[in-house]
């Protein structure tokens, strides 16, 4: 826009794409959202683009008077490259890129001479080429808003008015009004996810068959989300992408077979969500609402087999699973982490998320087709098993990276065990138990906020701010469900526990929407609207369907029932909808 001046910018060197790919250092080994971000920058700061009306728009004009505290053709900008205000510097540059940037800046810019101009031409043209193929991939979405918006700036820089267009097209897709406005979202939605999340929240309360329709549309949709699966799909240009010399070109992992995030079309596969999808479908596939179903979609087993296909291929060394793409770097690519506001971002790490995602629908996915890579799938599930233990914290808890915070991760933790054939009364389970129960609130909930996440710690406040007496129904839905799949003995904090959620729900059957329940990079909140019902319909199931036959004496429930003033039509078969 010209609000800044090119000086105050670090390098972004678009000659690094000319590396060989073996080189330890290499754009193409980054974790993805990181690799798409840097592939436009390097373009732009190539290019050094600026709007050519910055001098006189009005609006350029009042953001260079809004932004700065002196004259906009004052400012020293070289000194103020590495200027960020302290509340924002969660993750400060390390003193080697600081030394790279310099360098770069000091030497190579106005050293490098002809090699400069040679290499960074012939990168921006592989940048360039690049991008459009992310374009075709994602069909003008891209990986996420921040690289969308810059894709489509280079296409406006480089007069392609055509992509342009198809671009500006996309941009709803991240616009969403909210209750307090118009906001620009952190993906294309959840779409897929949340689909994921309900359908087997429903499947566990035992109501699946009296909702028959919910369960056809879902499945139509698994269906016709499973990326370049469909006949429409591969009849796309993405699919032209999907051969293995594209992948290696521009450095794609499979995606045939996958589960997005939010929708076909965004077309990047990820683990926690190809695997709950995978999940779900294989929940409701045997129904008869769907087996009786005249309109039922086809569905090979060579799709099955493609979803485990892409699941087994994201583990990584260590066992655990990674989001997007096997991790291609090092650790120590984290010196070079020059965002400032972002932590863990430079590499495909393992997640406990990702881990009992993947888990569950291998072992579920070993259930249906057992002679199907057995010996692949068994062994995946148990390098797997061994990276939960390996990772849990000594005070039973594991840290979640995607959700706030503990308890989040703590479900994970235990679903993936208990998937991998952890048995109940384990220690790890035990422990994992033990930290949960420390953390019930006295009005029988869980709670915490963002600050668990930031500061890796439980949050010692829960969500005093945003939600009820320092608790949540998301995060105590979660603590729920990871204490009944664990089999706590201790059914007094299960059934306080199940008061508070009952307690919380509104008169026309919703729950309150409280604080932010979802994390990525450490330090940007995700807002998840659906979770808030989601969670609490699953724990409710839960304890209905599974813990209470098996883990509650009946005098214990008729007390609960008889305090509870009602909780009985819970359990109770005949008032179901009730429940």
């Amino acid at each position: 826009l010209g609000v800044m001046d090119w000086r105050g910018h670090n390098p972004v060197p678009a000659e690094m794409w000319l590396l060989p790919d073996w080189f330890p250092f290499h754009p193409g080994r980054l974790w993805c959202h990181c690799r798409m971000v840097y592939l436009p920058m390097c373009w732009l700061y190539g290019k050094k683009y600026v709007y050519a009306d910055v001098a006189s728009d009005p609006v350029t004009v009042a953001l260079r008077e809004e932004l700065y505290t002196e004259p906009f053709d004052a400012i020293s900008w070289d000194r103020t490259r590495n200027w960020v205000a302290d509340i924002d510097n969660y993750s400060p540059v390390y003193t080697l890129m600081v030394v790279a940037q310099n360098f770069l800046r000091g030497v190579w810019e106005p050293f490098g001479g002809p090699f400069l101009r040679w290499s960074r031409a012939k990168g921006m043209d592989f940048a360039m080429e690049y991008m459009h193929a992310e374009d075709l991939q994602t069909n003008y979405i891209d990986i996420g808003p921040v690289n969308k918006a810059l894709n489509m700036l280079c296409c406006f820089a480089a007069g392609k008015h055509d992509e342009f267009q198809k671009h500006i097209l996309r941009v709803p897709d991240y616009l969403w009004v909210a209750e307090d406005g118009m906001k620009m979202q952190g993906y294309n939605g959840s779409q897929c996810w949340d689909t994921s999340f309900a359908i087997q929240a429903i499947k566990d309360t035992g109501l699946a068959e009296e909702f028959p329709d919910v369960m056809r549309r879902a499945y139509r949709y698994f269906e016709r989300t499973q990326i370049l699966s469909t006949e429409v799909s591969q009849a796309s240009t993405a699919y032209e992408y999907e051969s293995e010399r594209m992948r290696n070109r521009f450095y794609r992992h499979v995606s045939q077979g996958g589960w997005p995030f939010s929708t076909s079309a965004h077309g990047w596969p990820i683990s926690d969500c190809t695997g709950e999808g995978l999940k779900a479908v294989l929940a409701i596939q045997d129904l008869q609402a769907i087996q009786g179903w005249r309109e039922k979609p086809s569905y090979p087993d060579q799709r099955f087999f493609d979803a485990c296909t892409v699941v087994l291929t994201l583990q990584n060394s260590d066992g655990g699973f990674a989001t997007y793409e096997n991790n291609r770097g090092y650790g120590w690519y984290e010196w070079l982490n020059p965002s400032e506001v972002f932590g863990d971002i430079m590499i495909d790490y393992s997640y406990v998320e990702c881990t009992n995602a993947s888990i569950g629908a291998l072992a579920a996915f070993h259930r249906a087709f057992p002679d199907h890579r057995t010996q692949e799938v068994t062994s995946a599930i148990r390098r797997a098993r061994q990276f939960l233990l390996d990772i849990q914290r000594p005070d039973g808890s594991w840290y979640g990276s995607w959700g706030c915070c503990f308890t989040y991760a703590s479900w994970f933790g235990v679903e993936g065990l208990l998937q991998a054939g952890e048995p109940q009364g384990s220690p790890a389970l035990q422990r994992a138990c033990t930290f949960l129960l420390a953390h019930q609130n006295p009005n029988g909930g869980w709670g915490e906020d963002f600050t668990s996440c930031f500061d890796k710690a439980y949050a010692p406040s829960g969500m005093a701010a945003f939600g009820d007496q320092g608790s949540g129904v998301v995060n105590t839905g979660w603590a729920l469900l990871s204490l009944m799949a664990a089999g706590s003995t201790d059914t007094r904090a299960v059934q306080r526990g199940i008061q508070y959620l009952m307690d919380r729900q509104l008169p026309d059957g919703d729950w309150p929407q409280e604080g932010i329940a979802g994390v990525f990079n450490r330090a940007c909140g995700i807002t998840y609207t659906a979770y808030r019902n989601v969670f609490p319909i699953w724990a409710l199931g839960r304890y209905v369907t599974e813990y209470q036959p098996h883990f509650v004496d009946k005098a214990a429930q008729q007390a609960f029932d008889g305090a509870a003033g009602g909780v009985a039509g819970v359990s109770s078969a005949a008032n179901k909808q009730g429940a």
